[in-house]
């Protein structure tokens, strides 16, 4: 998998197949809800065993029952690549 960053068109064309992510500052980012605290953080631990799998690590924020991800490589410069792709489609299917 590449580590290169990819256009525009690519991260537009990636857009189409991931759930509720957006393009916002050369990252892939997506916020999601829980019924309370305790479904926020035990859905933080289940993207952190994706992220290590793929040794690629978001931003994670967490605010009550509401987590948002950020996403992009930091080995490209902060720019979007192929695994932030992956570990987006990773986290859609947790």
């Amino acid at each position: 998998m590449s580590r290169q960053p990819l256009s525009e068109a690519e991260i537009a064309d990636a857009l189409q197949a991931l759930d509720g992510w957006t393009f916002e500052d050369d990252r892939l980012v997506k916020q999601v809800a829980f019924g309370d605290f305790k479904e926020a953080m035990a859905f933080i631990v289940r993207v952190a065993f994706e992220a290590e799998s793929l040794d690629h690590h978001p931003d994670l924020r967490n605010v009550y029952n509401r987590v948002t991800l950020a996403l992009n490589t930091h080995d490209a410069g902060g720019k979007v690549t192929a695994f932030d792709v992956a570990l987006a489609k990773r986290i859609d299917r947790l």
